[in-house]
């Protein structure tokens, strides 16, 4: 068979197909794959698809077995997921963290941006200047102007709190 001829195979019998396996598999989209799929494989042979003389059925048939296999291998990985216990849920972020990503919010964003890379993402001053595209001096301002800030934040967020059990009793 051609390029041509094939071509012209393909443009009849993929519509064909594709609403066989479709009734086969119960997804149009599932059908669409191996159907394809099988037309990718038949590619290669399509020289021996004269001798062949029933081309349209080797094609179903290799689909037919794509969409078995498919379908096997998502049944044993559901089989796997049901047996595999779910995770433990992960804690959620502790007050510190709050707090510090509450504050961060107060920040403005460049000395934001330079605190966050610096200190969590440890880059250097260097690094930070290179990906922010500002001068060292003015990375170096940021975090100082971030950290003094900062600094203040949070100690207003402790004044905040209660001190304890006793500072709401009456002696």
């Amino acid at each position: 068979m051609t390029e041509d001829e094939f071509d012209a195979f393909y443009a009849a019998a993929f519509p064909r197909l594709t609403g066989q396996l479709y009734a086969f598999t119960g997804d149009h989209g599932e059908a669409q794959d191996v159907v394809q799929e099988a037309f990718v494989r038949a590619w290669d042979r399509r020289g021996q698809f004269l001798a062949d003389n029933a081309p349209e059925a080797w094609i179903r048939t290799v689909a037919m077995r794509l969409a078995v296999s498919r379908w096997r291998r998502a049944k044993r990985w559901l089989e796997l997921v049901r047996r595999t216990p779910p995770p433990d849920s992960a804690p959620g972020p502790g007050p510190e963290h709050t707090a510090l990503v509450t504050a961060l919010r107060e920040l403005p964003e460049a000395q934001r941006m330079a605190i966050v890379l610096h200190h969590l993402c440890d880059l250097t001053v260097q690094q930070v200047a290179s990906e922010t595209g500002a001068p060292v001096g003015t990375v170096k301002a940021r975090l100082a102007r971030g950290r003094a800030a900062l600094a203040h934040l949070l100690a207003e967020d402790e004044a905040d709190k209660p001190v304890g059990r006793e500072s709401g009793r009456v002696r």
